[in-house]
């Protein structure tokens, strides 16, 4: 099995650095189809990259693409600007060479002034977007923060979730089997109650650093050789 820790640091190309903001699950599926990589200090900028680009190693996710590839990946996030001087509709703020979310663009340091923007998400038809800290809903009330999604390396289909429980002086994450979700909305909703997933083990593995495949660090989603995957 593989961990995927939301919030590990992101690299890709030779000198690209980021930060796995979300993973995006397919209800339907069971599957994680993509992560959520934003650029260090780009915010709006974030990209959807298909779980099969993605390693995963102790702390880290490392992307199979190069930085230009990586820039031509569907948009997560865009930045608009309402209102902008020149423009009938919101703009979206897009540096040069950047795969754009449709619509009109404009390079930020073109407007002289933006009253007012906002970032918003992208997710795909039919999908969900997960982030750390995201709460967790039993039946009978919340049993704390989504840390991790824990997954089948084959399939992609999601095994558990890792949720933190406790205080930071008695803190433990669980792994709570994916069988047991009811469904997503302002959170994620599971069909058990806060006492039987106190009842759950605490998760050791998870301490590790995000990687509990038996291959050890460096292990790939893929076996194929390096390349971009069409998106």
């Amino acid at each position: 099995m593989v961990t995927l820790v939301i919030g590990s640091e992101a690299v890709y190309g030779d000198e690209g650095r980021g930060e796995m903001l979300a993973v995006v699950v397919d209800p339907a599926a069971r599957t994680v189809t993509h992560v959520v990589v934003e650029p260090a200090g780009r915010r709006g900028l974030a990209r959807l990259v298909p779980l099969d680009l993605a390693d995963f190693t102790q702390g880290q996710v490392r992307l199979r693409c190069t930085e230009a590839e990586f820039e031509n990946l569907d948009p997560a996030e865009e930045t608009l600007a309402e209102f902008a001087l020149g423009y009938q509709v919101p703009v979206q703020l897009l540096p040069p060479g950047w795969r754009d979310a449709g619509g009109p663009t404009a390079e930020g340091s073109t407007i002289m002034r933006i009253p007012e923007k906002e970032t918003i998400d992208i997710v795909p038809e039919g999908e969900v977007e997960e982030r750390r800290g995201d709460p967790v809903h039993a039946t009978d009330g919340d049993v704390g923060p989504l840390r991790a999604v824990r997954i089948d390396p084959g399939t992609h289909q999601v095994t558990h979730l890792l949720v933190s429980q406790g205080h930071l002086w008695a803190h433990k994450d669980v792994a709570i089997p994916f069988g047991d979700v009811a469904g997503f909305g302002d959170g994620i909703r599971l069909s058990i109650t806060r006492q039987q997933v106190r009842d759950l083990p605490p998760d050791a593995s998870s301490r590790s650093g995000g990687h509990d495949s038996p291959e050890g660090p460096g292990s790939s989603l893929r076996d194929d050789p390096p390349g971009r995957n069409p998106h």
